[in-house]
């Protein structure tokens, strides 16, 4: 792969347009709304947008469940609309990617409708259909991640489909060569139309095992994984045979060579399976995939020792591929709740964000987090995610990093002139855009510095990486790129640290970055909590 790839190292800003912003009034964000943004956005330092689902949706998963691929919603505005936030996105710089999500759609969509009324119908075989046990019970025992079984009865066809999400999404049949043409041509009408890359939802989910056989069963103690809790019945199974199938590598590939028509158009696969990062290691080669995250770092583990084994494990298995790097997204609780243990401190913000930049790889950045958001607390009668609803009280879902960006410290946040769709905490509307915007110290312009200067930084844009030993809560590392060599060391805890570097290493501390700087003296780093420390390995 080249190195000069616009993608490559690139800071995607993540864009949740339900709560972005508001300009018709109707308390949901739109384009329009994107576009009145894009320059607040450039001004942060990012590289490009990655915009959630805005395509014709009955929005039973919030725009994850696409009734038409080509077409936007008209809660998010129009094509036109569409069109004037690609030019203005371009002209300042920034590339533009979209969420496809391949493996399931609507049961609004055309397809399904059609395929739902018979066994003999054109697309009878594009969803994955299975007939009814003697007893009349599902095919297998395979679970939905959104609670229950994932199989619903259609009676018009006497015969099961499969949802491994809502069962207003049902899984499409990717064994179905035409399937595939049908997606490709999908992807090929936005890549016509300008955009520079994808970000492809559950990327593994879209082909099965076509022997329908059972998951085993997991045992307790391993039921931990993807946003789910231990009560939520799909972390009892091993999932071995409703994802990430043997197949999925060559849809992979010919995916790639439709990108490859279009210069430098990127696909970033997300990816949640038995082993997130031997699967995305896998995923993301010279001939499938560019880039790739999973969830491995959107745990409730943020511990030094957590993120080096992580981050080695798949610096091991990944030989030719680029991995992607988040800690926040609209699918779990925001950063500094989940990983500051009560301290969701301005430090503890702005450290998170240049840690995740540190990191070799490509970073996503969700929107708010160049704020130091927390985690909302969304009450039971204001929740909308249906996720949420079903493990209420237990897991609240995921509405809680998906309120509306405050940019004011109005009663709406400046987010809306009308009823916004979740609630916008006080808490936040106190540490909104505007306010931050006037403070020289705040997490927005920590983060607006922070990022303007790694730009100068060639290691930590695309260095290799190699960590150093070091105790808890001390997590240190180098970044090596041709002649460039930076050492970076991060105070992951809320006190004062010492760390003795290790000998033989020349260092000149690099200045300019903006964060809680620790000082050296002689080889003893003194950091202040969630302290950071950059030199140049002279």
């Amino acid at each position: 792969m080249k190195k000069n790839n616009w993608w490559r190292g690139a800071v995607i800003y993540q864009i949740y347009p339900r709560s972005f912003l508001d300009t018709n009034g109707d308390g949901v964000g739109d384009l329009p709304g994107i576009v009145e943004k894009l320059d607040y956005i450039a001004g942060l330092g990012v590289d490009a947008i990655w915009i959630s689902p805005f395509f014709k949706s009955p929005m039973a998963d919030f725009g994850y469940d696409i009734a038409d691929y080509r077409d936007v919603d008209p809660l998010f505005g129009t094509l036109a609309d569409f069109d004037a936030l690609l030019a203005k996105a371009h002209a300042l710089g920034l590339k533009v990617m979209i969420d496809q999500v391949l493996s399931h759609c609507s049961v609004e969509h055309a397809w399904f409708k059609e395929s739902r009324e018979s066994r003999d119908n054109p697309k009878a075989d594009w969803y994955v259909w299975a007939d009814p046990k003697d007893d009349g019970t599902p095919p297998n025992n395979w679970m939905s991640l959104f609670g229950g079984v994932a199989w619903r009865w259609e009676p018009r066809r006497e015969q099961y489909y499969l949802h491994n999400f809502l069962a207003s999404q049902p899984d499409l049949n990717f064994h179905n060569s035409a399937v595939q043409d049908a997606t490709l041509d999908n992807v090929k009408f936005w890549l016509d139309r300008g955009v520079d890359g994808l970000r492809l939802d559950a990327i593994n989910f879209c082909f099965h095992d076509a022997q329908l056989r059972d998951n085993p069963p997991k045992p307790k103690d391993k039921r931990v994984g993807r946003g789910f809790s231990p009560d939520n019945p799909y972390a009892y199974q091993y999932h071995w045979y409703n994802n990430t199938q043997r197949e999925n590598v060559a849809f992979l590939e010919r995916l790639r060579v439709l990108l490859d028509r279009y210069p430098d158009a990127a696909a970033l696969g997300e990816i949640s399976s038995e082993d997130s990062l031997a699967t995305t290691a896998e995923y993301v080669t010279d001939q499938r995939l560019h880039m790739g995250y999973s969830f491995e770092l959107l745990t409730e583990n943020g511990s030094a020792a957590y993120i080096r084994a992580t981050v080695e494990r798949l610096e091991a298995a990944m030989v030719e591929g680029w991995p992607c790097w988040a800690v926040s997204n609209h699918d779990v609780q925001r950063a500094v709740t989940r990983w500051g243990n009560g301290d969701a401190s301005a430090a503890l913000a702005a450290q998170l964000v240049a840690l995740v930049c540190s990191l070799r790889g490509s970073v996503c950045l969700y929107q708010g987090e160049e704020l130091g958001l927390p985690e909302a607390d969304v009450p039971y009668e204001a929740l909308q995610d249906p996720y949420g609803k079903t493990f209420w009280p237990n897991f609240k879902g995921r509405d809680g990093c998906r309120t509306p960006m405050p940019w004011n410290g109005g009663d709406h946040a400046g987010f809306t002139d009308g009823h916004p769709w979740l609630p916008i905490p006080a808490e936040h509307r106190a540490i909104s855009v505007a306010k931050q915007d006037a403070d020289p110290s705040s997490v927005l312009n920590t983060v607006r510095r922070f990022l303007a200067w790694r730009k100068t930084q060639p290691a930590l844009q695309v260095g290799a990486i190699r960590f150093l030993d070091a105790p808890e809560p001390v997590l240190a590392f180098r970044r090596d790129a041709e002649g460039h060599a930076v050492l970076a060391v991060f105070n992951l805890s809320a006190q004062p640290v010492d760390w003795q570097v290790p000998g033989g290493l020349a260092l000149q501390a690099i200045e300019g970055h903006g964060l809680a700087a620790a000082t050296l003296v002689g080889e003893r780093l003194s950091l202040p909590p969630r302290g950071v420390y950059y030199a140049r390995i002279v």
